[in-house]
């Protein structure tokens, strides 16, 4: 719940409630239903009962009408236009991640959804959720895996409902080259690519208005884009084990090795 929960600070560091931003995006009225912020608690119930990753499918085809699904998508596209009317913005980055509200992004009147599929190797993905975070609970190989099949399947079904507004982008790939992929994303967006902020590996990390994930989205100044191979050596061989056999079906799909 706003400014009661862990990892509620904006990528500006400041509280959500208290950013500059987000206070007024989140003053936004959503109809007769009241402002973001007050309908906060309710949003994230309509988002659970309506907008989980196995809805994708549904939400494709078409939302239902009932009060819990048709709120939930005022309030988006209320937070949408709310941000576009304080930033000015051509393009608006959702890195929520979840595949159901893409789907949900078709039926948003003056809203054009471009969907980028970002994938990585799901035993990487199994010792990310492995190590023991400030800001995120663990899982167990099998159970992230599972977990990573279904948000890449619902992926998927998103981006062939937008053919020529959707890309597939491994991490590996982005990590080898990032300016090449980086700049791969502006041209799927229509943006110039002289707004690429990467120089070989170097991007130049200014302030931002993120919310909620990982701690590294409050580093600003020079990064370098480098791959986190630690799983390589440190993932628990029953683990990795179980991480391939579960997603043996996708690993050559999407380029991984088997061993």
């Amino acid at each position: 719940m706003l400014g009661t929960g862990s990892n509620t600070s904006c990528g500006c560091r400041r509280d959500l409630v208290a950013c500059p931003l987000w206070s007024r995006v989140l003053a936004a009225g959503v109809g007769d239903r009241g402002t973001l912020r007050a309908l906060a608690p309710r949003i994230v119930a309509w988002q659970d009962a309506r907008f989980r990753t196995r809805h994708t499918w549904r939400l494709l085809r078409a939302p239902r009408a009932d009060d819990a699904t048709v709120a939930h998508l005022a309030a988006m596209a209320a937070t949408y236009r709310a941000i576009q009317e304080a930033t000015g913005a051509r393009v608006i980055v959702d890195s929520s991640k979840f595949a159901s509200e893409a789907a949900a992004l078709l039926h948003l009147e003056g809203i054009r959804p471009v969907a980028l599929h970002m994938v990585r190797d799901p035993r990487a993905v199994a010792w990310s959720w492995h190590r023991e975070k400030a800001y995120i609970g663990r899982r167990g190989a099998l159970d992230s895996t599972w977990y990573w099949a279904g948000f890449n399947l619902a992926a998927e079904a998103v981006g062939r409902r937008l053919p020529g507004a959707s890309a597939l982008l491994r991490y590996e790939d982005l990590a080898a080259d990032p300016e090449a992929a980086v700049r791969r994303v502006l041209a799927l967006l229509g943006e110039p690519e002289d707004r690429c902020p990467v120089r070989g590996r170097l991007v130049t990390l200014g302030g931002n208005h993120t919310v909620t994930g990982n701690p590294d989205r409050f580093l600003t100044g020079p990064v370098e884009v480098r791959e986190d191979g630690d799983w390589r050596t440190r993932l628990p061989g029953r683990a990795a084990l179980a991480a391939t056999a579960l997603a043996l079906p996708w690993l050559r799909r999407y380029g991984y090795p088997i061993t």
